[in-house]
């Protein structure tokens, strides 16, 4: 610890901060409305798009199937994961107050890293689904039945919010933050709540690599072997056209698991520099908004039974206000 941090520490009698404050896009001052309109547009498209998929996924009989369980259970995911990040920053661009208590503070972190893993878990149950569809079609129905799914979607969510996320979180709130209070992002994301601290970070640099490791890694790979086998199985059906089904079927979840790992691994994986540091917060964007904007579009766009659940829902709808305006 630093001799200008100890006597900071003696002058305010070793009390801790009781707040943050949330740098965000301040450095862009003249564009902040603009700023919180482009945000705004990217946050209620995200969830109104994932909640949409929900809802058909909930009430359509005919995505009542192993695939589109997962995918509802993926999408409810990403408007949580949004709703955990974009309110409080929209909050910041609209009135100019930054400032995040302490709590609130390490609890968005929590959530975020939380449904972070839980994707990473979802993602790997979507794959193994679409292999065990695609490589095992006679075995599929009795292998994923409901229990199965529901068990494996269980599983998702509680690794994700398991014991790994909690113990970093309770790591982190045994720091001591002297001062500057100031975290030059617009959430309360890990490392950026390091720089801050005062107090030896070294243990929890490793551990969140080892928890990255545990709970990450296993997942990825898992999903890349499942691909793996699936593109082979697929190469060797010998007709154009069934070689074609069967990709359309995995290709969407193909996608959003190559946006949002690859938008995890441009933000972690590049050398930690200065220059990275100080627009962690821009590249951050790549997994805080790509993938839950991008996972309705490409779920509504390339998946035709979406696309027809979405038309009937929409089909019972009509007639239902017409006839609602003949009553009234």
């Amino acid at each position: 610890m630093s001799r200008t941090c100890l006597l900071y520490m003696m002058l305010e009698n070793q009390t801790k901060i009781a707040e943050f404050i949330l740098q965000g896009f301040q450095e862009f001052y003249e564009v902040q409305t603009l700023l919180f309109l482009i945000f705004l547009v990217i946050y209620v498209v995200a969830v109104t798009g994932n909640i949409l998929i929900v809802a058909l996924v909930v009430f359509d009989q005919h995505l009542h199937t192993p695939m589109y369980f997962f995918l509802g259970n993926l999408s409810f995911l990403e408007a949580c994961y949004s709703s955990n990040v974009f309110p409080r920053m929209l909050s910041a661009l609209l009135t100019g107050n930054r400032t995040i208590s302490f709590s609130r503070c390490f609890m968005q972190w929590y959530l975020c890293s939380s449904l972070v893993a839980a994707e990473c878990c979802l993602l790997c149950v979507m794959s193994y689904d679409r292999y065990l569809a695609i490589c095992k079609p006679l075995h599929y129905l009795t292998i994923m039945n409901s229990q199965t799914c529901i068990q494996l979607a269980a599983a998702s969510w509680i690794n994700g919010f398991a014991v790994f996320s909690i113990l970093l979180t309770l790591m982190l709130q045994k720091l001591f933050f002297c001062g500057p209070k100031e975290i030059n992002h617009y959430f309360c994301d890990y490392f950026p709540l390091l720089n801050i601290s005062c107090s030896d970070t070294s243990l929890l640099e490793i551990m969140s690599f080892i928890v990255a490791a545990i709970i990450a890694l296993p997942p990825f790979l898992l999903t890349l072997v499942s691909y793996v086998y699936i593109i082979a199985a697929i190469l060797k059906i010998p007709s154009t056209t069934g070689r074609r089904k069967a990709f359309s079927t995995c290709s969407s979840h193909l996608i959003v698991v190559s946006i949002f790992y690859g938008s995890l691994m441009i933000v972690y994986m590049i050398p930690s520099t200065k220059a990275k540091r100080d627009t962690q917060k821009f590249s951050s964007l790549l997994y805080i908004a790509l993938p839950p904007l991008a996972n309705p579009f490409i779920y509504s766009l390339r998946n035709k039974e979406v696309k027809q659940a979405l038309r009937n829902s929409i089909a019972r709808l009509v007639p239902y206000q017409a006839r609602c305006l003949k009553v009234n």
